[in-house]
């Protein structure tokens, strides 16, 4: 298939070293597609912050994700940007801001990530009285469901409607949220949205069970992986931590625990990371540590590139998108 502007760019210009690597993890994330693997993205960082969904939400609706893990922050965040973009403030001189200055954005409810700083009332609060009554009425009803569901209803909903300020097809959630799309959201908890629940649940105004925890969604995850492997399942890492070591450990706990030895490991695997490899740093290991693990086999294609995955992803989704 001819790709389009971008990808005969990187195709004729991107041709060594982390550059080259980019160009090759992508026609690897191709290649799975079309031998019919399905494809797990897991989320770090501020990714939903730096409007990822502008492209990410495309990259949903043609099916070229079938599995979502992402922090709590991207879960969130992504919504915060659709009801109250124009509320955010960019600040280019970040790097020279003084103590004093942070404080002053501290009093004017302004939460500084790198550049961007997002508005608290605007968009945490804003969020906050609608999923309180989710959660509320969950519990009202004996109900429970997982941080990313109570999302996906609010959407669902529409009581945001009002509130939208970019064009909902820009909104990675939404499209997910279309589609029940299945995710999984570890250590939750220490999200906005999760510091306010556990607010909730100090003033014995909601009980932790009605949002289902994080064993619980390592459970759906080893029933989804074990009824979508037949022809693999890649895995591609934006970014490290807890988003992508959670949702990787499950060929090793079907293995090894559940000795279900006939467990496929993952088909593919592509980190985008500037972490550098350090003294048991995890995010920054090479792939091949992950063989190791039981996560990984000796033949699983490998990429990792070590880059600003706000300028990689967008240009690896183009690719395969054939913009």
């Amino acid at each position: 298939m001819n790709k389009g502007a971008i990808g005969s760019f990187i195709e004729k210009y991107f041709l060594h070293f982390n550059a080259a690597s980019l160009v090759d993890a992508a026609k690897g994330y191709e290649t799975q597609l079309n031998q019919g693997s399905k494809m797990l993205v897991s989320l770090a960082g501020a990714m939903s912050t730096a409007e990822l969904g502008k492209i990410f939400a495309e990259m949903i609706r043609q099916d070229k994700v079938h599995f979502i893990s992402c922090t709590g922050a991207n879960l969130e965040e992504d919504i915060m940007n659709l009801v109250a973009h124009s509320h955010y403030k960019r600040v280019p001189n970040y790097r020279d801001l003084t103590p004093e200055q942070e404080w002053e954005l501290l009093e004017k409810g302004l939460n500084r990530v790198t550049d961007t700083c997002i508005p608290e009332e605007e968009a945490f609060r804003r969020l906050q009285k609608h999923v309180e009554k989710l959660w509320k009425k969950a519990q009202s009803e004996g109900k429970r469901y997982f941080p990313h569901e109570y999302m996906y209803q609010l959407l669902l909903s529409g009581v945001l409607e009002e509130y939208y300020e970019i064009d909902l097809k820009d909104s990675w959630m939404y499209a997910a949220a279309e589609k029940n799309l299945p995710m999984v959201v570890p250590g939750w908890e220490d999200s906005t949205m999760g510091n306010i629940f556990a607010s909730y649940v100090l003033k014995e105004e909601l009980k932790a069970d009605v949002v289902k925890s994080g064993i619980e969604y390592m459970t759906e995850l080893a029933k989804w992986y074990t009824d979508n492997s037949s022809k693999g399942v890649g895995f591609f890492q934006i970014g490290g931590g807890i988003a992508g070591d959670f949702p990787i450990c499950v060929v090793p706990m079907l293995y090894q625990d559940m000795e279900q030895i006939d467990t496929p490991f993952w088909s593919y695997f592509c980190q985008i990371s500037d972490s550098t490899t350090s003294y048991g740093s995890y995010s920054g290991a090479v792939p091949n540590e992950k063989i190791t693990w039981g996560k990984l086999d000796i033949n699983t294609p490998k990429f990792i590139i070590e880059s600003d995955a706000t300028i990689v992803a967008p240009l690896i989704f183009a690719y395969l998108l054939n913009m």
